[in-house]
């Protein structure tokens, strides 16, 4: 029985071994120099390396290799880098656009809600509310002052139709009185003419 478990012990191990051995040995075929993340192409020097006490040997080439691999993947960092400035500046530059215009809008807007809301009257713009109390007052005010000449011309209506009629009286006793101070007249020149009559024959 302990032979079994022993053997069973000894297999796991060897195959637990040769799965990790199989991994190991795939991702060291994974690695390349000249493919892959700089990460990657680190990894495979460090792997391949010899090593030498705490040191590891590494291949010139290699060190060149990874580090022309290198610059060109930070040149292309700096390149994506300002190109990632540029649009950044770019969109900064449509937005303050696109806030300045729609300041503008907001401008437009307002003003145009002020011109909807109000209304021009001798180039002075009111809103809707001062202009309709100012329109009626001044329909007001019309009308009081219609109602009051209306009054008025009422008012003179009678007093001419009073001064007509008073005229009329008075005319009426001016030619009465002078009806009378002619039969007066007569009546003393009639007199005056007897005396001159009675003195001639006297």
């Amino acid at each position: 029985m302990n032979f079994i478990k022993s053997l069973l012990v000894i297999l796991f191990s060897f195959l637990f071994s040769m799965t990790s051995f199989s991994q190991v040995k795939s991702e060291d075929d994974n690695l390349s120099l000249n493919s892959g993340t700089i990460d990657n192409q680190f990894e495979f020097v460090i792997r391949k390396s010899n090593n030498y006490q705490n040191y590891k040997v590494v291949n010139k080439s290699w060190l060149y290799t990874l580090k022309a691999h290198t610059l060109d993947t930070l040149k292309a960092v700096h390149k994506d880098l300002n190109e990632t400035r540029s649009v950044v500046k770019q969109q900064a530059q449509e937005i303050s656009d696109l806030q300045s215009n729609l300041s503008n809008t907001k401008m437009d807007l307002d003003q145009t809600n002020i011109e909807k809301n109000s209304m021009a009257l001798f180039g002075m713009q009111m809103s809707k509310t001062n202009y309709n109390v100012l329109m009626w007052s001044i329909i007001g005010a019309l009308l009081a002052l219609l109602l009051f000449f209306i009054y008025k011309f009422k008012n003179s209506n009678a007093i001419t139709t009073e001064a007509r009629r008073n005229l009329a009286e008075i005319e009426e006793e001016f030619d009465e009185h002078r009806r009378t101070a002619l039969e007066r007249e007569q009546k003393v020149r009639r007199q005056l003419q007897d005396e001159i009559n009675k003195q001639k024959k006297g």
